[in-house]
C-alpha cells in the first residue's frame, strides 16, 4: 500500500508558474512509476506527466510539453510537477498516483486526494 498526498495548489494568473508535490509513504517509493493527472469540472481525468522509477525516464502530455516538469526524488520520497507559462485551460483539481507495472498513462494502482490549481486569466 502506498498513500500519497498532494500540496501546492493555489490560485495564479495566466502566465505564472507553481509547484506541485507529492509526498509518499508506504511501500518502498522507488519501486513505483509516477504520474501526475488532472481532472477539470464537468470532464473526464486526463494524463499529465508520468515519471520512470529512476526518474532518468519522462513522459508529457502534449498539451503541456515545454511548459511543465515532472520530477522525483526517492531518497525524500517525494515527486514533484513544476508548471510555468500556465493557462486559464490549465485549471483542474491535479491528482499523483503510483503504479506497480509498466503503465505510464493508464493503469495506476494508488492516487491521492488531489489539490486544486486555479489560472485566471
Amino acid at each position: 500500500q502506498v498513500q500519497l498526498v498532494e500540496s501546492g495548489g493555489g490560485l495564479v494568473q495566466a502566465g505564472g508558474s507553481l509547484r506541485l508535490s507529492c509526498a509518499a509513504s508506504g511501500r518502498i517509493f522507488s519501486r513505483y512509476r509516477m504520474g501526475w493527472f488532472r481532472q477539470a469540472p464537468g470532464k473526464e481525468r486526463e494524463f499529465v506527466a508520468a515519471i520512470s522509477w529512476s526518474g532518468g525516464s519522462t513522459t508529457y502530455a502534449d498539451f503541456v510539453k515545454g511548459r511543465f516538469t515532472i520530477s522525483r526524488d526517492n531518497a525524500k520520497n517525494t515527486m514533484l510537477l513544476q508548471m510555468h507559462s500556465l493557462k486559464p485551460e490549465d485549471t483542474a483539481v491535479y491528482y499523483c498516483a503510483a503504479i506497480k507495472g509498466a503503465g505510464v498513462t493508464t493503469g495506476y494502482d494508488y492516487w491521492g486526494q488531489g489539490t486544486q490549481v486555479t489560472v485566471s486569466s
